[in-house]
Order: C-alpha cells, then sequence, then structure tokens
C-alpha cells in the first residue's frame, strides 16, 4: 500500500488542513466565482487579480503586491533587482534557507547573485551575525519563521536590530514570508508591524492558506513593477492566474483569522508532549503553529512506525521523516492547523503515546 493509500484510510490526521479531493475543492472555487461574479484574469489583468494583490500590500504596508506562480521565481528575481540596485551582488543568506536548501542552485547556475552563508544553521539570525560580515551587501533575505529549525523566530528585538542594520549598512533587506501568517501570531503582532523595515516580502498563497499554489512579492510600486517584468521574461506569464488567485482568495480571510486558534491549540500540544520525553521538540517553546519532533529511531523506522500506526489504528501522525544529526534519530515536522484544532484532547493525546509506545518498543 503506498502512502497516499495508506493516508486516504485514516479518520485521524494529525498535520495540516483537511485534505480536500480535486472535485470539492473545483466545486468550492465554482461556488465562489458564481457568488462573486468572478472573470478571469489575462495575462494577469483583471479585477479579481488586481484587488487581490492590493490587498496583500495594504496587509503588509507595501505599496504594491504581483502575483508570482513561484516563490522560487520571485525570491531570486528580487533579490537580483536588490543587488542590482546596490551594484553589490552579495547576498547575506541563513544556512538553512529555502533558497539554498531547496532551488537546487538556481541563484547560482542562473547567475542571479553571490551567496554568503552567514549564522548557526541551529539557531535563528542575530544582527551580530550581519555585523560580522565584513563585505559589503547587496542584500540580506531572512524566513520569517524559519522551517528547517522548527518554526524559530528571532526575538522582536532582535528583528528590529536586524532591520537597523540593514538600513545602516544600505543593504535590501527582503523578507522570505512563506509562512508569515504563522509567525504573527507568535508574534503577537499584526502583519504590517512585522513587514515594517523590511524592502520587500515574499508570501505563500498555499502552504498555510491552503490555495493550488503561487505567491505573492511585495515592496515598493517601481521595485514590484520590475520584477512583474521579470516574471515575464522568465516564463511566469500564464494566461490566467484566476484558479490559483481564487483557490486563496476564497479562504484567505477565514485562514488568518483562524492562526492565532492555531498558535494556542500548538501551545497546548508542547504541553502534551512534556509527557513523553522520548519525543524532544524543537524550539523548546513555540514561535509559530509548527515544531519538530526528534526521534530516537532512524529515519526508516520513523516511517515504518508511522505506516504501522495508520494500517492498524487509522491514525496519520506525519508526513516525511528526515535523518537527524545523531546515527538512529530522526526528525519530523508537525504542522498545527485545521486538523488538529478540531480533534478532540484525548484523541490526540492517545495518537501521541501511541507514536511514544513504538519508539520505546524494542
Amino acid at each position: 500500500m503506498t502512502d497516499a493509500e495508506l493516508f486516504q484510510q485514516c479518520h485521524t490526521v494529525l498535520p495540516g488542513h483537511r485534505a480536500r479531493t480535486p472535485a470539492q475543492m473545483f466545486a468550492a472555487m465554482a461556488a465562489w466565482c458564481e457568488d462573486n461574479r468572478v472573470a478571469h484574469d489575462v495575462y494577469g489583468n483583471g479585477a479579481l487579480i488586481e484587488e487581490f494583490e492590493q490587498k496583500i500590500a495594504d496587509l503588509l504596508g507595501f505599496e504594491a503586491a504581483v502575483f508570482c506562480i513561484s516563490g522560487t521565481m520571485a525570491q531570486v528575481t528580487a533579490l537580483r533587482l536588490a543587488c542590482e540596485d546596490r551594484a553589490c551582488s552579495l547576498v547575506a543568506l541563513h544556512p538553512t534557507s529555502h533558497i539554498i536548501v531547496h532551488e537546487k542552485s538556481n541563484y547560482q547556475l542562473l547567475g542571479h547573485f553571490h551567496a554568503l552563508q552567514t549564522g548557526d544553521r541551529h539557531r535563528p539570525w542575530s544582527s551580530d551575525d550581519l555585523r560580522a560580515i565584513p563585505d559589503r551587501l547587496g542584500a540580506v533575505a531572512i524566513e520569517i519563521p524559519m522551517r528547517e529549525i522548527g518554526g524559530q523566530t528571532p526575538p522582536w528585538e532582535e528583528l528590529e536590530a536586524i532591520k537597523a542594520h540593514c538600513r545602516t549598512r544600505n543593504a535590501h533587506l527582503h523578507m522570505d514570508g512563506a509562512r508569515l501568517w504563522e509567525a504573527a501570531a507568535g508574534y503577537k503582532r499584526p502583519l504590517r508591524e512585522i513587514a515594517a523595515g523590511f524592502d520587500s516580502a515574499y508570501v505563500s498563497l498555499y502552504k498555510g492558506i491552503g490555495g493550488l499554489g503561487g505567491a505573492m512579492l511585495a515592496g515598493r510600486r517601481a521595485f514590484v513593477e520590475r520584477a512583474a517584468e521579470w516574471f515575464r521574461r522568465e516564463g511566469g506569464n500564464v494566461l490566467h492566474r484566476s484558479p490559483y488567485v481564487v483557490a486563496a482568495a476564497m479562504q484567505f480571510d477565514a485562514r488568518l483569522a483562524a492562526m492565532p486558534h492555531y498558535f494556542r491549540r500548538t501551545e497546548w500540544l508542547y504541553e502534551v508532549l512534556r509527557d513523553f520525553p522520548a519525543v524532544r521538540v524543537n524550539p523548546a517553546r513555540p514561535q509559530a503553529n509548527m515544531l519538530h519532533l526528534h526521534l530516537p529511531v532512524a529515519r526508516e523506522r520513523a516511517l515504518a512506525i508511522r505506516n504501522r500506526i495508520a494500517h492498524e489504528h487509522k491514525i496519520w501522525l506525519f508526513g516525511r521523516a528526515a535523518h537527524g544529526a545523531l546515527g538512529d534519530t530522526s526528525v519530523v515536522e508537525l504542522y498545527v492547523g485545521e486538523n488538529l484544532a478540531a480533534l478532540p484532547d484525548q484523541r490526540v493525546r492517545d495518537s501521541v503515546e501511541l507514536l511514544a509506545r513504538a519508539l520505546a518498543a524494542p
């Protein structure tokens, strides 16, 4: 049985949002389009997409925003333009940056910019990490929150110090906000306040929002217009963006409104996990509605345990597993969303206990 088939037969799913079938998703989109009299955009021109772009810009406190088919395209394009503006091709990136870890060296192979890895891969950035760089920087890109280290964020005072340092240094400060919606609840601050001091920001329309895909790049209007032109040159000029925009827009407000609840549920989950010391949690306290579980078994055994519990108990504990830094350890990610928020407390506790018992078995 494949992982997808195992997942489908589970009545209890811990991570993420409720999965919709294509038929369910498309039916919801069609009904929303009927209710709102939506017309297709044509190469990005149309009331729906233009109003949604401005909504994102206003929410983050920027002049403008533009849809992009992927965050991978949006981010490296934004950073290359920032470097051009400052006649300096050096960009400071955290070692766990999505650009470094997941984008197949696109910035390097396509000649976008030069990356300088900065800081400790197990800790969020500090302003001291940037001060330690003697070179002139064209741009600095920081992910909020930092997925690869369990959704950690710099303390608020440190984030403000990073903003101030980049202004003093005249380095373009870009936010990888793939999960920015989640970080706002952890910071307990409005999105506009978090984004203030950044020169540009990318946000996802599918990760926490649950859309079909796509991204937005926000910043000064002239900067956004240049980026939009480059998206067209790079092959991002799809005829209709409307499917991606509708899938995000129809649930956007509800998802954002639910983020504080997801965060409170994450805080509750941390308290539950304290009763199971075999499961080590990173970070030590919740900073967004996601966390990493460090397990005392190898990756292959972690996946076998997940699959056995799914088969025998119809409970899906987590998705992928990664190798841990130490032998015979592994790391799994848990995103606290619609699924876990709706489960009874005792069912969540029983599910975690099943995992803990399996980890302790020979």
